[in-house]
C-alpha cells in the first residue's frame, strides 16, 4: 500500500506541476482527447489525494479503511471509467494492456489491501472502540 501511495502522490504532483509533459509522456493519454491543463490538473489533485489516503492508512491504523476504502473507490471507478472508454469506442481494447499497471493494478492492489485491512485485527471495529 506504500508503494500505491507514492506513485499516487508523484503522479498527482507531476500532473499538477507539469501537466503539457504528463498528456504527451504517459501512454495512451493523447488518445483520449486534447490537451487540457485545467482537467489534467483536477486529476492530479485526485491521485494526490489518493495517494495521502493509502500513506495515511498506514500512519494511522484506526482510520485504515476509510483512507484505504476511499481512495480505493476512485482508483475503481477510474478503471470503470476507462473500461467505459473501450465500450464506447474511444479507445481501443489495446489499451487494457497499456494501461493495466496504472489504472487496473492500483485499484486491485487497494480492495486487496482494504481487505487484509478489514480483516487485521489492530483495524477491526472493537479495536477502534
Amino acid at each position: 500500500m506504500g508503494l500505491n501511495g507514492l506513485l499516487n502522490v508523484g503522479n498527482g504532483i507531476y500532473m499538477l506541476y507539469d501537466p503539457a509533459t504528463w498528456y504527451v509522456i504517459v501512454p495512451t493519454v493523447t488518445g483520449t482527447g486534447p490537451f487540457n491543463q485545467h482537467f489534467i490538473r483536477d486529476i492530479g489533485i485526485s491521485h494526490l489525494l489518493v495517494g495521502i489516503g493509502y500513506l495515511w492508512g498506514i500512519a494511522a491504523p484506526v482510520q485504515r479503511i476509510w483512507m484505504w476504502g476511499a481512495a480505493t473507490v476512485w482508483l475503481t471507478f477510474h478503471g470503470i471509467f476507462h473500461l467505459w472508454e473501450i465500450a464506447v469506442g474511444i479507445c481501443g481494447t489495446d489499451v487494457i494492456a497499456q494501461n493495466w499497471h496504472a489504472v487496473y493494478l492500483p485499484a486491485a492492489v487497494g480492495l486487496l489491501g482494504v481487505i487484509w485491512a478489514y480483516a487485521e485485527p489492530t483495524t477491526t471495529p472493537e479495536a477502534r472502540a
